[in-house]
C-alpha cells in the first residue's frame, strides 16, 4: 500500500481506538449530520469533550465541517477514509491467509 494510504489508515485507526469517537461516529451515522451540541444532547459526553473528538475526526477525515445558519457548524461522515482502512485491513489479511494455510497443513500432517 502506498504511504499515503497506510497514513490514512493509521489516522482511522487512531481514531477508531476511542470508544467516545466511536460513539459520536455511531449517533452520526444513525441520525445524520449534527452539530456538537446536538451530539452533545443525546450521548453522555460534554460539548466540549465532543468539539475535541470532532477535530480529531475531522482530521482523519472521518467528518466533515459544513457551516450551518447562524454560525453553526454541522458534522456529517465521510466513509473514504474508512474504505481505505479496510484496504489495508484486506490486504494485510491477504499476507497471513498464506503462512497461515501452510502452517495449518503442516501441523496438520
Amino acid at each position: 500500500m502506498r504511504p499515503e494510504l497506510e497514513a490514512t489508515a493509521e489516522r482511522v485507526f487512531v481514531a477508531l481506538a476511542d470508544p467516545s469517537r466511536r460513539s459520536v461516529l455511531a449517533a452520526l451515522a444513525s441520525d445524520g449530520p449534527s452539530t456538537a451540541t446536538d451530539l452533545a444532547d443525546r450521548l453522555p459526553i460534554t460539548r466540549q469533550a465532543i468539539a475535541k473528538h470532532l477535530a480529531l475526526l475531522a482530521d482523519a477525515g472521518l467528518v466533515i465541517a459544513e457551516p450551518g445558519e447562524r454560525r453553526r457548524v454541522r458534522y456529517r461522515l465521510d466513509s473514504a477514509p474508512m474504505q481505505v482502512a479496510q484496504q489495508f485491513l484486506a490486504a494485510l489479511a491477504r499476507d497471513w491467509d498464506g503462512p497461515l494455510d501452510a502452517l495449518r497443513r503442516r501441523l496438520d500432517g
